[in-house]
């Protein structure tokens, strides 16, 4: 599904990422681990496209997505959901707000949003806090709202970039098992983190960036 091809990102005269050479199938669940500065988020923004390569290449279903011009980009995005540790939910909204705004965005029918949100809250298991407005939530479900909203436009690859940092234990338990379920369904599930024990709860295949570079 994702392919990169020596890839190397700088930033001014410094090397982000090195020549990296990576595949990830349709369906996995990868835990893209490393310090901070390591690398993992600039991997993550290059897929988006959020940022550009310097050399290589990345494909994502045999697309070499350095070549989708500006204008395309949101039908490249719209295959990727993301999660941030930055929980950045619309606090005058609530969590069926939230993520029916956006559906909205992505050009869905008010029709459509009104069926498909409350599945989507059933998922994550929030159905009982769609009236709820952020404030009122707990950093987990604020959490898991966002993985609700991230999964709107029902996307084939799921990033997530540290999102237990901010959460204890048990919150960051919580989610990590709602991502295992959406790998589960079917989703491909790519989650960064520094959390050693997370990995190793987790116990799927692990990608190790250590200054730029794939060490594995």
């Amino acid at each position: 599904m994702i392919s990169f091809k020596k890839v190397t990102k700088y930033y001014g005269n410094s090397k982000a990422l090195q020549d990296i050479n990576l595949e990830i199938n349709h369906g996995e669940f990868i835990s893209l681990v490393g310090l901070s500065g390591a690398g993992k988020s600039t991997l993550m923004k290059l897929l988006t496209r959020e940022e550009d390569i310097d050399d290589g290449q990345i494909l994502i279903d045999n697309i070499d997505i350095s070549n989708i011009k500006k204008k395309d980009l949101p039908y490249l995005r719209r295959k990727i959901g993301m999660v941030f540790q930055d929980i950045k939910l619309l606090p005058k909204r609530t969590a069926f707000e939230n993520v029916a705004f956006a559906m909205e965005v992505s050009g869905y029918t008010m029709d459509k949003i009104v069926v498909e949100v409350p599945k989507i809250l059933e998922l994550v298991g929030l159905i009982h806090k769609k009236n709820n407005f952020p404030h009122e939530m707990s950093g987990g479900e604020k959490q898991r709202i966002a993985i609700a909203r991230s999964l709107s436009h029902r996307p084939v690859l799921l990033l997530a970039d540290e999102p237990t940092g901010n959460l204890d234990e048990v919150n960051a338990n919580e989610v990590i098992e709602l991502l295992l379920k959406i790998n589960k369904l079917g989703t491909t599930v790519v989650l960064a983190t520094h959390a050693a024990d997370i990995v190793n709860k987790i116990k799927k295949r692990v990608i190790t960036i250590e200054g730029g570079k794939i060490t594995f």
